[in-house]
């Protein structure tokens, strides 16, 4: 059938099964904010929109007199960047996609963008091809490649005089933002499309709907392209494809639709930041809480990293997602292509979740019982009952609790001073 561009058409379009399967994604926020690499990726907005006294202070301290934001771009290298390195990376993190800022609200693009003159990264900066060139090394590394672009752009001159009308006129839409949707699709195929910028003007303005219905219809990844829910200034939450919400969103349960929460390991930044510190940044238990808690619900988890001016990963982050890796390359099986389970938490707390697959469900415990007795009240088991530690060989003994569930006793631990905390997966068998 083809699509119609109403909501009520796009709405009813299946989501391609891979997204569901995938479960887990990294996101990379990358631009010229990465030059200054202070206070976030808003940094032009804070410092020129707003006129932030701690950014002009900022500015003033750092760069010449007179310095604008522009000044910047040149700065802006990616020398360091190896595409493959970061496809690697990005496989032993676990992630079964990838999501690039080809272009954020500063209206940079990562492309050589033909309506973006000399403010892209062909024309300036790196030189380069930045959308292509890690699109290229992630299909080799046969990783699901998905494009962010921002539908305005803070300060374009035709964007400025949209707003003025009331978003009556759409020159900006029709010379800047649709032509570079299309330019994207038609060039890399993304497999999905994270949409963003959408909160100032309605879809009429958009022309999302339109633009959905051909990639839908009659676009090369018709089939398999998969979208976000941010197209317009009510579509959040309610209309597109799989839904975002909000950022960090945490929905507390199970929601009726697909949806993705987007975490960043700096808590404070989605790009690089050079003054970060440890205690600003997710450690490993507090990102495998969040993956688990976020699958439970049926959702995705699309963890961020911003990297430097040069395309540097610094080797926190690099840490962070390694350890990720190492976790899901143990307990993935209760994460990828898992379903929500009738159950998705231990009623009496929130230190246990469930999964499913089939007749197989999964119980992750983020904390370490400290009598090595796991106790599940949600799980009915039958004379047919088998239990197995996800990386642990043999199976573990149960019996039934006096109340209902039943009592797991987990393999011995070495002593520790410290109670051992990131989270473990039992694999129920014969169980209802």
């Amino acid at each position: 059938p083809r699509y119609r561009p109403d909501w009520a058409s796009l709405d009813a379009r299946p989501l391609p099964p891979w997204f569901d399967q995938a479960k887990v994604g990294v996101f990379v926020h990358w631009g010229v904010f990465s030059v200054p690499a202070w206070g976030s990726e808003w940094f032009w907005w804070h410092w020129q929109g707003e006129h932030r006294a701690d950014y002009e202070r900022f500015v003033q301290r750092r760069y010449p007199p007179g310095t604008t934001y522009a000044d910047f771009a040149p700065r802006f290298t990616a020398r360091d960047f190896q595409p493959r390195e970061w496809a690697q990376l990005f496989q032993r993190a676990g992630a079964r996609y990838v999501v690039l800022t080809t272009k954020h609200h500063e209206g940079f693009t990562n492309w050589g963008s033909p309506v973006s003159w000399n403010w892209n990264s062909l024309d300036t900066g790196p030189h380069r091809d930045l959308v292509g060139e890690l699109g290229q090394a992630l299909r080799e590394s046969n990783i699901r490649y998905g494009l962010y672009h921002s539908l305005l752009e803070w300060f374009n001159p035709l964007y400025l005089a949209d707003k003025e009308s009331g978003f009556k006129t759409q020159n900006f839409v029709l010379k800047k933002t649709m032509p570079e949707l299309y330019d994207l699709v038609l060039k890399y195929k993304p497999d999905l499309i994270w949409s963003d910028g959408d909160w100032e003007a309605p879809e009429s303005y958009w022309n999302s709907t339109s633009f959905l219905a051909w990639l839908y219809n009659d676009s090369p990844v018709k089939d398999t392209v998969v979208v976000n829910d941010r197209w317009c200034n009510n579509c959040s939450c309610r209309h597109g494809g799989y839904y975002n919400c909000a950022d960090k969103y945490k929905p507390g349960t199970l929601p009726a639709h697909k949806w993705e929460m987007c975490s960043s390991i700096d808590k404070l930044s989605w790009g690089y930041r050079s003054n970060m510190n440890i205690a600003e940044l997710m450690d490993e238990a507090s990102i495998i809480e969040e993956l688990v808690q976020t699958v439970s619900f049926g959702g995705n988890y699309l963890l961020n990293v911003g990297p430097t001016k040069e395309g540097v990963i610094v080797p926190i982050f690099q840490e962070r997602l390694l350890a990720l890796g190492r976790w899901l390359d143990t307990n993935g099986e209760a994460i990828y292509e898992s379903k929500p389970w009738r159950v998705q938490m231990e009623n009496s707390t929130d230190t246990v979740w469930y999964t499913s697959k089939g007749p197989v469900v999964y119980a992750i415990f983020l904390i370490w019982p400290l009598d090595n007795i796991l106790e599940l009240s949600s799980p009915s088991p039958s004379p047919a009952t088998q239990v197995t530690m996800l990386g642990f060989a043999g199976t573990l003994k149960w019996q039934k609790s006096p109340g209902k569930g039943l009592l797991v006793t987990l393999p011995y631990m070495l002593p520790s001073p410290l109670p051992p905390q990131s989270g473990w997966a039992v694999k129920l068998e014969g169980v209802k």
